[in-house]
């Protein structure tokens, strides 16, 4: 089988992934407007392989020679025959990526409709929520959405001023958690105050209410608010929020957000499971 060939960096189709590749509010109006995310690396298109969004693979023939490589590529087009494929010069590589060797492998995938609906258009947002409050890192930002993936917190808002969730670097951290998730972003603090129905809980470190006294709140849906890293959680938000804080040795100042996020999640699934 042959694969439409890439061999310029001034290849058009090239030109705007790299501009997904972006960073900043660049990258994501990119991903935006193009309606589509790059994912990178064999373990990203695993995640997605098989499933129609992933309408566009790219590869190379280095890593068409990869067993690994080769059967995702082949396994998705025999699921989604409708699937374009693209062999990149092997030297375009090392401008695609950052990842040292990086694996000849990549994707671009349909962002879902919830990333691009407009959040005045929603109404309601029963359940329990996770809301994410300008954490700026993209790292923190990935590593949330994949413990919130694990501890069964599957809808994900993020206000104006996270990092965006689809950029390469929170796809990589996530590991695969986007597709388990629903997310949301581009949120006022207004609109989540007027679609979220769960209480929210604020994790803030100087809260009176401390995180294992509060089990009978966590029995029943609720709204957990991670604040950034430098500011917390915007005072909007925490005049509408019950502060819970969490117990740590008074040497130390506070927790990485990622690591508060962690404990409060699954303290969460533990109350509901005893």
């Amino acid at each position: 089988m042959s694969f439409d060939l890439i061999s310029s960096k001034e290849n058009p189709l090239f030109k705007e992934i790299r501009l997904l590749q972006a960073t900043g509010s660049k990258g994501q109006k990119a991903r935006l407007a193009r309606g589509q995310a790059l994912l990178e690396g064999i373990h990203l298109v695993q995640t997605w392989m098989g499933d129609p969004a992933l309408k566009i693979l790219l590869t190379s023939e280095v890593g068409l020679q990869n067993e690994e490589i080769s059967h995702a590529v082949y396994s998705h087009l025999e699921s989604c025959p409708d699937t374009r494929v693209y062999q990149l010069d092997s030297s375009l590589w090392d401008l695609l990526s950052d990842l040292v060797n990086a694996p000849h492998i990549a994707g671009l995938l349909d962002l879902p409709k919830s990333c691009l609906t407009p959040s005045q258009s929603i109404a309601t947002l029963p359940g329990d929520v996770l809301i994410l409050d300008r954490i700026q890192d993209a790292g923190n930002v990935g590593s949330i959405l994949r413990t919130a993936a694990a501890a069964g917190f599957t809808q994900v808002i993020a206000l104006s001023g996270c990092a965006h969730l689809w950029s390469s670097k929170v796809l990589r951290a996530g590991m695969g958690a986007h597709q388990l998730l629903n997310l949301y972003e581009g949120w006022s603090n207004q609109q989540v105050l007027s679609a979220v129905t769960a209480p929210l809980l604020a994790a803030s470190a100087d809260a009176s209410n401390e995180l294992y006294d509060i089990q009978q709140d966590l029995l029943h849906p609720v709204a957990w608010v991670m604040g950034s890293e430098g500011q917390g959680v915007s005072e909007d938000l925490m005049v509408q929020a019950k502060g819970i804080s969490i117990p740590i040795d008074p040497r130390v100042e506070s927790l990485n957000v990622s690591t508060a996020a962690a404990l409060c999640l699954f303290e969460t699934m533990r109350v509901r499971r005893s």
